[in-house]
């Protein structure tokens, strides 16, 4: 017994001991999703942030596509010692594993989740080609036009995805889904009038405020502060349309526990800083309340099973 216990205390202390000596090289984090989306907009804050407070820099790389699985295997196929992470929306973690499956990358086996930062809200925003003005006028029209009208998404399997599907069903009509490689291509196309709506999930705020895209409703709690007269689906008796679950940073499975709560520290202590918090407001993102690693390796698997049936409820299918 005193040999188990002095090989436990060993281990303990050569887990401290490898956390303090972490990092000694620059820090790689994949991006799973497009630039220009607010996952990868928020990873950079906090990356710069974490550079500083790590003193080596912490390096943003995109590895789009896949369903999010493409960055998936390149971090788990790295070295599984810290210096290798993935930063991922909720979305790619917890709804589309259901829609996609790969036993071999399953992200609740080869991922361990790290430190949860913030989910977005959602806009209903539509080119102002289209002929509505309200939220009130867009309905009419789109029931009037069931399958006329196209509506873009980071991906398959996205929040922005299985939450228009929900309004699909809550309001009774039909919008076609055009699936993107992140939430700026998808913009993009918004803008050029190839699609006519998104429920976008905050990158294109500028563009509403320079009158290039109209915003209509927002799937979300309140209303935006700078939007006042915009409804909440909720008040237009539209339910249970919202932005999904936290998105999070996540180390390949095997990672050292000592590194994954040095991590979860570094993190908690970098989105209290107002440089951090402040232009995640500005994204609109709703941050996390502070999560120790096993608290949010709960929440995502319980987020996990909420969508594992919620999805087949929609219909979705791939």
């Amino acid at each position: 017994m005193f040999r188990v216990l002095l090989f436990l205390a060993s281990l303990s202390v050569a887990g401290a001991s490898y956390a303090q000596a972490w990092p000694s090289k620059p820090v790689r984090v994949i991006v799973n999703v497009a630039p220009g989306g607010v996952a990868d907009i928020t990873m950079r804050v906090l990356g710069a942030r974490l550079s500083e407070t790590l003193a080596h820099p912490v390096l943003v790389e995109n590895r789009p596509g896949g369903d999010g699985y493409i960055g998936f295997e390149a971090a788990i196929r790295s070295e599984h010692d810290g210096y290798t992470l993935v930063y991922a929306p909720g979305s790619t973690t917890m709804m589309a594993p259901h829609l996609v499956r790969r036993a071999d990358l399953d992200p609740l086996k080869v991922l361990t989740p790290v430190a949860a930062t913030g989910r977005v809200s959602l806009y209903l925003v539509v080119n102002p080609s289209l002929p509505v003005a309200t939220f009130a006028e867009f309905l009419a029209y789109a029931r009037a036009n069931p399958g006329k009208l196209n509506y873009g998404t980071p991906g398959n399997g996205t929040s922005p995805h299985i939450a228009t599907e929900v309004f699909n069903r809550e309001a009774k009509v039909k919008l076609n889904h055009i699936p993107y490689k992140g939430a700026g291509p998808a913009l993009k196309d918004l803008l050029g009038g190839h699609i006519q709506v998104a429920l976008d999930p905050g990158v294109g705020l500028p563009q509403v405020k320079s009158g290039k895209l109209r915003m209509l409703a927002v799937a979300g709690g309140s209303r935006h502060p700078d939007y006042p007269g915009v409804p909440t689906l909720e008040e237009s008796g539209i339910k249970g349309v919202d932005g999904g679950p936290y998105f999070g940073l996540y180390a390949p499975a095997g990672t050292p526990r000592a590194v994954i709560d040095r991590l979860n520290a570094e993190v908690q202590k970098a989105m209290k800083e107002p440089s951090v918090r402040d232009r995640f407001v500005a994204l609109a993102v709703d941050i996390a309340e502070p999560m120790s690693p096993d608290a949010f390796a709960a929440y995502v698997k319980a987020q996990s099973e909420r969508y594992s049936k919620l999805i087949p409820e929609l219909g979705i299918k791939l």
